[in-house]
């Protein structure tokens, strides 16, 4: 099979088993039968799977960051936990971003992008949606199976109540915006829609959208980028976009032809495409710079 083939019907199988079965057995069998045995399926999924322990862009300890882990009320006896990290020195308050995770957590790859969110100048505040059940584990696929039974509505409140905490951040001007990624993106939509005036821009990279009759209740603008070859995402991708334009809603979306769903994660070698990534993490910023001044 032609390795591009090859690539991707394997990035196909792994995305229906990390987005829809979570049956690790299942896709292994799979991905085996595809490669041509069980040694060359583990070899395969090392180059489309993402390690979030790969070599962060921004050190941990870079000296031009403050970063610590914060924790915060979202309900009377319900917390949630965080990474925030801000510039070192800075002047005066500065706007807000919430940094979302995909469907693995909080992990080491997202501490990193909010790290890269605060270099630009910005409060960066990455929660952990697992907080109430127990926080996110080691293991991907428990964190996956744990946001699979999570209670969305009840999360995108929490979502909610954390905007509200992060406008009366001490460190804050009280303009926020929000980032997210995969189920992170789906996150930034549906807290676009529950949100209201308390999100001033949300930026959502390959987020499936919310039905598009929810486009109205939207305030934000939005910041759209889609993988050209995701079709699991993209179907709802036009309706959404649509809606928003006829409600009046400032959106612009952009689609990155020729690459993967998680094309922005340079922790998955195979899905990881720097030219998209850079172009939209420009765009990206460019939007929080013109809704968030």
């Amino acid at each position: 099979m032609d390795p591009d083939d090859l690539k991707t019907q394997a990035i196909a199988l792994h995305d229906r088993f990390t987005h829809e079965t979570h049956d690790r057995r299942a896709f292994m069998a799979d991905l085996a039968k595809l490669a041509g045995g069980s040694a060359a399926a583990g070899a395969l999924l090392a180059t489309i799977g993402a390690d979030p322990a790969a070599a962060a862009i921004i050190p941990a300890d870079d000296p031009r960051l403050k970063t610590s882990n914060v924790r915060w009320t979202v309900a009377p006896g319900r917390m949630m936990y965080g990474y925030m990290a801000l510039p070192a020195k800075a002047r005066g308050r500065q706007p807000a971003i919430m940094v979302i995770h995909e469907n693995r957590g909080l992990n080491d790859y997202v501490r990193d992008v909010a790290r890269r969110v605060a270099l630009a100048g910005y409060v960066a505040l990455a929660p952990d949606f697992l907080s109430t059940a127990g926080g996110t584990p080691a293991d991907q696929d428990v964190a996956r199976d744990m946001i699979g039974k999570l209670d969305l509505p009840r999360i995108v409140q929490d979502g909610v109540a954390t905007l509200a905490w992060m406008k009366g951040n001490r460190y804050a001007t009280g303009k926020v915006g929000v980032v997210g990624f995969c189920w992170g993106g789906a996150m930034v939509n549906r807290l676009a829609v529950a949100g209201g005036d308390a999100l001033s821009a949300g930026v959502a990279y390959y987020g499936p959208a919310p039905d598009p009759s929810e486009a109205a209740k939207v305030k934000a603008a939005m910041t759209l980028h889609y993988a050209g070859l995701d079709e699991r995402v993209n179907k709802t991708a036009q309706p959404w976009v649509d809606a928003l334009k006829a409600a009046g809603v400032p959106v612009q979306a952009y689609f990155y032809p020729g690459v993967n769903h998680a094309f922005y994660n340079d922790t998955s070698v195979d899905r990881y495409d720097k030219a998209a990534a850079d172009l939209s993490w420009q765009r990206t910023l460019a939007a929080f710079k013109a809704a968030l001044a």
